[in-house]
């Protein structure tokens, strides 16, 4: 990685996952147009692309260098799509009720919060339909040691799980459920918080990492410390996020900050101060780079971007 910034290769990635998006596009026809366009304005908004980017690290994490990604594409459309659904949805009138997302104005406001919901639908099933095509017609894969040796069964589990009640979804419930509530004390609202960290955020990242470790060929074993290894990674993004929520800037943001402090959300800053968050955000990670140096891998883009992670502005 060196004479080169992690910035710059998370740019050079996306931009390969961007171009494999490009192409798995639906097509903007028939009586289905609209809400296709308002897919597709959603899916086309930018990003990092962090969540495919860090399944195909782990998929070559395990599955070498130059192995041929075209089984694992499949499911980085697919986890691409679940997260924008939640964005989608997140902005929503009823939810955040924000109107713009990475600079640009939010699916609600150009289409509607009709149109918007219904795009969010339509992402979150696109992608299971993405993602069990690709299992079926995808080359074998060698032998896995999980509940199932079949290892795109044992990826779809994983997408499943993190993104529904036991993951993703049961994180915004608790993060609903958790607005205005005041009557807690501190230790209840610090376990409530975590939760919904693990959740609302971990979730996808710990899916994405633990399906590139899947196909790649990981076994059981390792697939549960690349697990652990994505739990600290979206619990640290989401400590940051709420560390840039007040200390961020909007422009460079793309979203107005200050959502948390008006919609009177609970976070690990108003918990536990400013400093403890940025100490916090540095211990996951520092411990997410050992779990990474455990498998053999050290000065990779990875451990790169698990760094660069705290660090990140935007």
């Amino acid at each position: 990685m060196s004479g080169i910034s992690i910035e710059d290769e998370l740019l050079k990635r996306a931009a390969y996952f961007e171009d494999i998006l490009g192409k798995a596009l639906p097509a903007e026809e028939g009586y289905a147009r609209t809400v296709i366009e308002a897919m597709n304005y959603s899916l086309l908004a930018g990003g990092k692309r962090l969540r495919p980017v860090m399944m195909l690290e782990a998929f070559k994490l395990f599955a070498g260098e130059e192995a041929d990604d075209s089984v694992l594409r499949p499911f980085m459309l697919a986890i691409e799509m679940i997260h924008t659904y939640s964005l989608v949805h997140d902005d929503l009138p009823a939810m955040d009720n924000d109107e713009y997302r990475r600079g640009r104005k939010t699916t609600h406001v150009v289409y509607g919060p009709g149109m918007a919901t219904l795009a969010g639908d339509g992402l979150l099933n696109l992608a299971f339909e993405t993602a069990i095509k690709g299992a079926a017609l995808g080359k074998e894969l060698v032998y896995y040691d999980g509940d199932t040796s079949n290892r795109y069964l044992a990826a779809l589990d994983v997408l499943g799980t993190k993104a529904g009640i036991y993951g993703m979804v049961g994180g915004q419930c608790a993060d609903i459920c958790a607005e205005n509530n005041h009557d807690m004390d501190t230790e209840t609202a610090r376990d409530v918080l975590h939760y919904i960290d693990e959740n609302k955020t971990g979730a996808l990242i710990e899916s994405s990492l633990m399906i590139g470790a899947i196909i790649g060929g990981a076994s059981e074993a390792q697939v549960k410390q690349v697990e652990k290894m994505g739990s600290n990674v979206g619990i640290a993004f989401q400590i940051q996020d709420d560390i840039l929520d007040i200390e961020g800037d909007a422009a460079e943001l793309g979203k107005p900050i200050g959502s948390d402090l008006k919609n009177d959300k609970t976070t690990y800053v108003s918990l536990n101060g400013m400093d403890e968050a940025k100490k916090k955000v540095k211990e996951l990670s520092d411990e997410a780079s050992e779990i990474l140096k455990s498998f053999g891998q050290s000065g990779t883009f990875l451990e790169g971007l698990f760094e660069y992670l705290i660090y990140r502005k935007k």
